[in-house]
């Protein structure tokens, strides 16, 4: 059941990066980004409260229980991070194509195989070495169809802030494991709804310093924001796609590496939409170097498994 949930939250990210695209389309980022943490906030808010209130019981999918600081800590710790990766992630989206930015996304779960085996001295078996190359491989082919549009990887600093938020990614789904396993497991044994709804208002305290401090000051010597209707799907997709992300976590069974390689599938929505609404370009090649993901992902999958 939990590979059913961990396709649908694919699926749902695959819309939050389309959405998140059009929403920074000659836009201001920060705002765009404080908004989402404030729409992703009040998603979680009534449901924080009502679960103190006892008007939602703790049998329910939504409680979302008190923690102490003890708790809380990590979460913050969470929230830097992923609000690090968004930062990095929304400037860069901001100025490349989906189709370059979504290939380059869904090599995180080898960084995150990379990660598990230098922190946690974890072994690569064959198919899992396979599915690295092949990875690679398509990074390098992809620098290629950037190119075309004059794209230089090696000197764009756009590309560095993708890169850079995808290590950042992969650096909290390696977290999220802490996290979510058993303190018999080596793990702190939190509650998924309480790391989602907290970290999210984290990140809302964050970016409203971020926005009064750092763009408000600035505001007309920057790109101006416009509001747009898909920032606030932004963040719906975004809640829901984590919400069934972490539901997959929490049951039996479910492995954070396979999960993790699922939700990577979410670059095939944001890849058509690319080339349906977006009409980017270069699309054969580009269709050719995510392929090349797509099956060093199937490997890493095998890998997995055996």
């Amino acid at each position: 059941m939990w590979l059913i949930w961990a396709f649908v939250s694919a699926a749902l990210l695959g819309f939050y990066d389309v959405f998140k695209k059009q929403s920074l389309r000659d836009n201001a980022v920060i705002p765009v980004l404080f908004l989402n943490t404030l729409f992703c906030s009040l998603i979680f808010i009534p449901l924080i409260i009502a679960s103190a209130s006892g008007l939602i019981p703790k049998s329910d999918m939504f409680y979302i229980p008190i923690v102490g600081w003890s708790d809380q800590k990590y979460i913050l710790l969470k929230s830097c991070i992923v609000l690090s990766s968004w930062i990095f992630g929304y400037f860069g989206m901001k100025h490349l194509p989906i189709t370059i930015v979504g290939p380059i996304n869904a090599t995180r779960p080898v960084m995150v195989l990379i990660g598990a085996m230098l922190v946690f001295g974890e072994q690569l078996n064959i198919y899992q070495w396979i599915g690295v190359i092949l990875a690679i491989l398509s990074f390098f082919m992809l620098s290629r169809s950037g190119k075309k549009e004059g794209i230089d990887f090696k000197h764009d600093k756009w590309i560095y802030f993708i890169v850079a938020a995808s290590m950042l990614g992969a650096v909290s789904g390696l977290y999220d494991k802490y996290l979510m396993a058993s303190p018999e497991n080596g793990g702190v044994g939190l509650d998924r709804m309480a790391v989602q709804s907290y970290y999210n208002i984290y990140q809302f305290f964050m970016m409203g310093a971020m926005l009064l401090l750092l763009w408000f000051p600035k505001r007309q010597d920057t790109t101006p924001f416009h509001w747009h209707w898909a920032i606030i799907l932004i963040s719906i997709f975004l809640s829901a796609a984590d919400f069934v992300y972490f539901y997959a976590l929490s049951l039996d069974g479910a492995m954070i590496s396979i999960v993790s390689m699922i939700r990577r599938g979410s670059v095939i929505v944001s890849f058509i939409f690319g080339a349906l609404a977006f009409h980017e370009k270069n699309l054969k090649q580009k269709g050719v170097d995510l392929l090349l993901v797509l099956i060093g992902m199937i490997f890493l999958y095998i890998g997995s498994k055996s």
